[in-house]
């Protein structure tokens, strides 16, 4: 029996996807720019803004890199200032790194990278696949704390 790794890597991100997108529907647009450090703090902690507009920049730059998507980045792709815009932007990117990957059968999971990644030029598509997949895992659960975290500000707040 063979295993269809293109379904399973999907499915994977999918199932993120599907419990940590949902969440993000109520974000505000006060929430998408909130600071939740003082500016006195040794570590500032970086907005949803950031987060949101990183997991659209690694599914939109990897899409454009890779798949052939419109091109994404810095000199090519303004920032929304809403939430609303920011969470299209994430979607927009989102769905064209999927359809990218959906068209990979085992032959391109197993073929390298290429001169995009860098110095992970020679590693298999499929080790690329994975790691995008925990970079939205690992912002996206990032972004639903700091949800809870902006819901319950007044809790933990210090005068």
């Amino acid at each position: 029996m063979g295993i269809d790794l293109t379904s399973e890597l999907l499915d994977q991100l999918g199932f993120q996807w599907d419990v940590l997108r949902p969440r993000w529907q109520t974000l505000t647009d006060e929430e998408l720019h909130w600071e939740p450090a003082r500016a006195e703090a040794r570590t500032p902690v970086t907005t949803i803004a950031w987060r949101l507009g990183h997991i659209a920049e690694v599914f939109g730059e990897r899409a454009a890199n890779h798949f052939g998507a419109a091109p994404f980045g810095d000199a090519t792709t303004d920032r929304p200032l809403t939430a609303a815009g920011m969470l299209e932007l994430v979607d927009r990117a989102h769905e064209a790194w999927v359809a990218g990957v959906r068209g990979l059968d085992d032959a391109g999971l197993a073929a390298p990278c290429g001169p995009a990644e860098g110095p992970y030029a020679e590693y298999p598509m499929i080790t690329l696949v994975l790691h995008i997949n925990r970079e939205f895992l690992h912002h996206g659960a990032e972004v639903a704390l700091l949800m809870d975290l902006y819901d319950h500000r007044e809790d933990f707040i210090v005068p």
